[in-house]
């Protein structure tokens, strides 16, 4: 039995059907893990990495140390088939506060946020072919944000659909890179252990430099835990989905490294600021179109990114409001399009209000230690939750104990890391998510106590 409040008639009333298949779940996993961060991670983990040979190890090897936590997610969503993500595990693992909490950061520091900087991250790209700048381009990135709130508001049927498009089209580009720049690798190049002529560790030190380095470009493949409620045949298909979709992501990526590190030195990687774009130069066929190309590859990539958050982001909103733990109005589904209108309207409105603040990306980074814990604790729920008889996942990961325990491991590392990089930002966005978020969890708890007669 679900520790879940029991379901008032006008909540029944608000529920979200199921109608998105497991491309959609691969779609959304994908499309939100391939983003623009890829474009310059490559020079990022060379530069940690040192050499063209721990490269490409560290992509492999930071890959396959992501598929614990996709198991993970798979376990936990075929446990709970239900809209809200990591709000539900922690709220079915006996922690609400725990849970309101995972939602009121998710609502004010990342969702919204993380929407603007991708607008503008379209219009920039977008610049490269239409000279937009200032103010324009800012109108540019709202224009963006209206368009997908309108698809995914009006059908998450057709969200889906695009989704599952997008994501092809934004892989696509990549498969070509791939598949046409493999004939060209240079042995002496992919085979080469040389150190970096700026490099400051050597050997295993910077072999675990550059698997740290590569975990953002993992991060998202757990998207759909968000839509469980609108999953098909949840049981099987999500954690079918998840799955895939971490052998997908993780294929690219090796893929992509194996390349570069065949056509380009680990020198000309570290040094350069658009490591992709470098590497489409070097490649026979596509050089003399290099630029157009990855800046076409940009905005589509961009561009899937963002559809994926407008549509999987105000499900966490909808399942709080739901339970009594937010505004009642976030709960309510469209009589007509079938989707959580009001929470996809919101998150929108807040995001475009942010594309015109300043130090965005420094928001969003401040509270990146806020989120990396949430992730750890979400792994966690899994031992907690295992002693409880409602606990009843239709997948169980293999080996248990040690998938949960790298996952642990491997967030605690960038919990670490991220505290270093920035420990009073970071300490001071948490204190400012449990103060501000606290007070008003138990003002609507008790609101709740009052409605219920208790």
């Amino acid at each position: 039995m679900s520790m879940s409040n029991p379901k008032t008639p006008e909540q029944s009333a608000n529920e979200l059907k199921r109608k998105l298949g497991l491309g959609a779940v691969i779609a959304l996993g994908v499309g939100t893990t391939v983003g623009s961060g890829i474009f310059s991670s490559l020079g990022e983990v060379a530069n940690a990495a040192g050499s063209s040979l721990f490269l490409v190890l560290a992509f492999l090897i930071g890959g396959l140390l992501q598929i614990p936590a996709n198991f993970c997610y798979a376990e936990l969503a075929s446990a709970f088939p239900e809209d809200g993500g990591q709000y539900v595990y922690f709220k079915e693992a006996g922690s609400r506060p725990l849970a309101f909490l995972c939602g009121w950061i998710s609502f004010w520091a990342t969702d919204p946020p993380s929407i603007s900087i991708m607008a503008l991250a379209i219009a920039n790209y977008l610049a490269f072919f239409i000279p937009v700048h200032g103010l324009v381009l800012r109108f540019v990135a709202v224009a963006f944000v209206l368009i997908f709130m309108m698809m995914h508001l009006r059908s998450v049927e057709g969200g889906g659909k695009f989704q599952t498009v997008i994501t092809a089209l934004k892989i696509i580009p990549f498969v070509l890179i791939i598949g046409i720049g493999i004939f060209f690798i240079k042995g002496e190049l992919f085979l080469s252990s040389a150190p970096l002529a700026t490099v400051t560790a050597t050997g295993f030190t910077a072999l675990m430099a550059g698997i740290s380095a590569t975990t953002w470009s993992f991060d998202g493949m757990a998207a759909a835990c968000y839509m469980s409620g609108e999953i098909r045949e949840p049981k099987k298909n999500l954690p079918k989905g998840l799955i895939l979709t971490a052998f997908i992501v993780l294929g690219l990526y090796v893929g992509l490294t194996v390349v570069a590190s065949g056509l380009l030195s680990v020198d000309e990687l570290a040094a350069s600021e658009a490591p992709i774009a470098l590497l489409a130069s070097k490649i026979p066929v596509i050089g003399n179109y290099a630029g157009t190309i990855v800046a076409i590859m940009a905005v589509i990539v961009v561009i899937g990114s963002l559809s994926s958050c407008i549509m999987f982001q105000p499900r966490i909103e909808y399942a709080m409001a739901r339970d009594g733990l937010f505004f009642k109005s976030f709960g309510k589904v469209h009589p007509k399009y079938e989707t959580p209108y009001f929470s996809i309207l919101v998150q929108c409105a807040v995001a475009i209000v942010l594309i015109f603040a300043s130090s965005l990306s420094d928001l969003l980074g401040y509270f990146t230690l806020v989120a990396l814990l949430k992730n750890f604790l979400t792994f966690g729920t899994i031992i907690v939750l295992r002693n409880k008889a409602h606990y009843k996942p239709a997948y169980r990961m293999p080996a248990r104990p040690l998938m949960v325990g790298i996952a642990m491991v491997i967030t605690g590392t960038l919990i670490w890391s991220t505290f270093i990089w920035a420990p009073l930002a970071g300490i001071a966005c948490a204190v400012i998510a449990v103060v501000t978020g606290l007070p008003v969890y138990y003002f609507w708890e008790s609101k709740n106590k009052k409605a219920a007669g208790k």
